[in-house]
C-alpha cells in the first residue's frame, strides 16, 4: 500500500497557552503537513505555531467552519485530511488511532469518539453531552446511521471530502460532515479517543450564548439536510 499524504488542519482562536503542546504531541512521522488556521487571534498563537514548525494561514471570516474550509483550500494535495482542535482537550498523539482505518483501507471517514473513549471528569460538559446525545439520536432516526459523538477529532479521505461539498462556516461544520457521510453512504467508523479539560475557556460550550447558538445550528443543520433531496 502506498504511503498516504496526510494534512492536519488545526483551527485556532487565541490558543497561545495550548498550541505548542498540541503541535508537540502530533505523530509527525505520519504527517505530510500541519496547517494551523488562525481565525483572528489577538494573542501569540500564530507566532508560537510557526516557531513549533506548523504552516500558519489566516482566515479573517470568523467561524469554525470558515477556518476548516480555509485549511482545506490551502492543503498540499493530501490523500487524507485530519482535523484536531487547538485547545489540547483532544490527545493529539492519538491521531495514529484516528488515521489507522483510512490508511489501512478499512474506512473513508473516521470520527474520534469521546463518548467511547476515556474522559477526564468534567471535560465533556453536561450541555455538550446532552447535545451529542440529541444530535446523534436525530441522525440515527432520520438517516439510519449510528454515531456516538460529533467530536472534532476526525480524518477523512480527500476525495470523499470533496464529494461532500462542505458549506457550513460556523458551529454546524462537524454535523454537516457526518450527515453528508450518512447520505452518501460513506464507509464510516468511530474509534475511541481520550478527552481532557481544555486549556482556557471554551468559546462555544463555555458560555450560555455560545451553547445556545451551537445547539440551534447543529439541530438546524440536521433538519435542513433531512428535508433536502440528496
Amino acid at each position: 500500500m502506498m504511503p498516504s499524504r496526510v494534512s492536519v488542519i488545526i483551527p485556532v482562536f487565541n490558543e497561545q497557552e495550548a498550541i505548542t503542546q498540541v503541535l508537540a504531541d502530533l505523530p509527525r512521522h505520519l504527517l505530510h503537513e500541519i496547517i494551523v488556521v488562525d481565525n483572528g487571534s489577538t494573542d501569540q498563537t500564530a507566532s508560537l505555531a510557526t516557531e513549533a514548525g506548523a504552516r500558519v494561514v489566516r482566515e479573517g471570516r470568523r467561524g469554525y467552519g470558515s477556518a476548516c474550509l480555509k485549511g482545506i483550500a490551502c492543503a498540499d494535495t493530501p490523500d487524507i485530511v485530519a482535523f484536531v482542535d487547538g485547545d489540547y482537550s483532544d490527545h493529539p498523539d492519538e491521531m495514529t488511532r484516528v488515521l489507522a482505518p483510512l490508511i489501512e483501507g478499512r474506512a473513508d471517514f473516521c470520527v474520534g469518539s469521546r463518548v467511547l473513549g476515556h474522559r477526564e471528569p468534567g471535560a465533556l460538559l453536561p450541555q455538550a453531552r446532552f447535545g451529542n446525545w440529541l444530535a446523534t439520536a436525530l441522525i440515527a432516526a432520520l438517516f439510519g446511521v449510528d454515531y456516538t459523538d460529533l467530536g472534532p477529532f476526525r480524518a477523512i479521505k480527500k476525495v470523499t471530502l470533496d464529494e461532500m461539498n462542505m458549506r457550513d462556516r460556523t458551529f454546524g461544520w462537524t454535523v454537516e460532515m457526518q450527515v453528508k457521510a450518512a447520505q452518501n453512504r460513506v464507509r464510516t467508523c468511530e474509534v475511541p479517543v481520550s478527552y481532557r479539560k481544555r486549556i482556557g475557556v471554551s468559546k462555544i460550550t463555555g458560555t450560555l450564548e455560545g451553547t445556545i447558538k451551537a445547539g440551534w445550528k447543529i439541530l438546524f443543520t440536521i433538519l435542513k439536510h433531512a428535508t433536502r433531496p440528496t
